[in-house]
């Protein structure tokens, strides 16, 4: 009995390590070890994090970076009057004056970005943009009011600045050295999670066609953006996008998704064009924006083939602006610019990108493919009008009508969006006359008169200073309140 048992024993352990070694064998034809998914951390210790060969001892540490920047990226709060425009009731208007239909607070949340130890906070102009009030909370706690230095709605970007001193601030890389498949962080505030960071990679460069439906009155956008699959969500825009250094290299801005939360694309302002927005802002109060004068066609097989093209990267020219920069030093209709400065161009948003980073006057080396040879172009750039000159920033217009003791005060797009209105002008000064006796305050946003619309202060002057007999004048409050007047004159 004792040797069958030992027998059977044998025999089992004999079926067990045959086994054992057959799926071993399998594996291994399965699963070949790679040699370069090997890496040494020390000279007698190899550490694996699994199967698929991720290097433990050689990721991306990404602490450094994220030190540098969360104390320099800001949460930014919003708060605007609107009015439910809703039971509007004209007649009521017209016989007791203010409407008692009372404005709700429109709130809003974004992120923003420390430049300068004296306060300068770069974010998007859809954060800020309509907002009576801009409360800026710093990584520390603290709470400033936010004065808005400029904007630009053409790169989606705003200038800040708040009363301090001696803060962290975030500084410049350069967003032409990025590379496809370089690690950044996103830095910011989403949902309202203060100071919250994430990982990804650079996914592409000079991104077009995304921001759609984003015209602001007569400027187009200015798109090239950085993607990126780092986690960004609602809150995060007007945040840092830093590499592995901490150097600022892009602004968050949008991102494309189905359902309003991430999905894995994500889009930045490259650095380089939020640094010379910002330095326009704060030296000229406007934007310096320089043109080439061309209008220009992306360039895909199907394009080339119809044009008999052999460049298939570039920007085709199918238009010049007369007298325009382009024009004027040579380029014609037909050329491709494949370059400029040391750039290489592939595509109509590259293009944009490299030459917004210039001011009107600075001459420029643009590369353009001719008739299968290419050619370096000197180009001095203009500005929308074709001239060099500094554009200065625009001053409201004021008119004085004396009889009725107010002066009148043009504003712009943006002061009228946040009212939803297409048209008004500002009463900023009243001086005793008419308008006052009736109960209109300064700050009233008269949008018609006897039910004219109004645009200007000289629609106001032709509508009023010599008018006789009843007049109804409409219009909204800084406070959102909806009111209406009713007097003779």
């Amino acid at each position: 009995m004792k040797k069958l048992i030992s027998m059977v024993f044998i025999a089992a352990l004999g079926g067990i390590i045959a086994l054992g070694t057959n799926h071993l064998y399998t594996y291994k034809r399965s699963h070949p070890l790679n040699t370069s998914q090997l890496h040494l951390t020390e000279p007698s210790k190899v550490i694996f994090t699994g199967f698929s060969g991720t290097l433990a001892g050689n990721s991306p540490d990404f602490v450094l970076a994220a030190e540098k920047s969360l104390n320099a990226v800001v949460h930014i709060r919003t708060t605007a009057a609107q009015t439910n425009n809703l039971s509007y009731n004209p007649f009521e208007q017209f016989l007791y004056g203010n409407s008692n239909r009372q404005p709700y607070i429109l709130e809003g949340s974004g992120s923003g970005v420390i430049l300068s130890e004296d306060g300068y906070i770069v974010t998007n102009n859809h954060v800020i943009n309509g907002a009576d009030e801009i409360n800026v909370m710093l990584n520390d706690k603290r709470n400033y009011i936010a004065e808005v230095i400029g904007t630009d709605p053409s790169t989606d970007v705003a200038l800040l600045k708040i009363k301090e001193k001696d803060l962290p601030f975030v500084g410049y890389g350069n967003s032409d050295d990025i590379k496809v498949g370089e690690w950044v962080l996103a830095v910011g505030n989403p949902f309202n999670l203060n100071s919250t960071v994430t990982a990804g990679i650079i996914s592409a460069k000079g991104r077009g066609h995304i921001m759609e439906n984003s015209k602001s009155g007569n400027q187009f956008p200015i798109e090239s953006f950085i993607q990126t699959d780092a986690a960004i969500n609602p809150g995060n825009s007007g945040g840092a996008l830093v590499n592995t250094s901490g150097e600022l290299v892009g602004i968050n801005t949008a991102i494309v998704s189905s359902n309003g939360a991430y999905q894995g694309y994500a889009f930045a302002i490259p650095v380089n064009i939020v640094k010379k927005i910002v330095s326009d802002l704060i030296e000229f109060g406007a934007v310096q924006r320089a043109y080439i004068g061309v209008s220009i066609n992306d360039i895909d097989s199907k394009f080339a083939e119809q044009k008999k093209l052999k460049y298939l990267k570039g920007a085709y020219i199918n238009g010049l602006t007369t007298n325009g920069a382009a024009e004027n030093a040579g380029i014609k209709i037909g050329d491709i610019i494949t370059m400029v400065e040391n750039n290489k161009i592939t595509s109509v948003s590259e293009l944009q990108e490299q030459v917004s980073k210039y001011r009107p006057g600075n001459k420029i080396n643009v590369t353009v493919a001719r008739e299968q040879k290419e050619i370096v172009v000197p180009v001095t750039l203009t500005n929308i009008n074709n001239s060099t000159e500094v554009v200065k920033k625009a001053e409201p217009v004021l008119t004085s009508v004396n009889s009725l003791g107010a002066v009148f005060e043009e504003v712009d797009k943006d002061y009228l969006s946040k009212f939803r209105l297409e048209n008004g002008v500002k009463i900023s000064k009243l001086t005793g006359g008419k308008l006052a006796s009736v109960g209109i305050k300064e700050g009233f946003i008269i949008t018609s008169i006897n039910k004219k619309k109004v645009y200007t202060s000289s629609d106001v002057q032709k509508m009023l200073e010599n008018k006789t007999g009843n007049v109804l004048v409409e219009g909204v409050y800084p406070n959102g309140m909806i009111a209406s007047y009713g007097f003779g004159l």
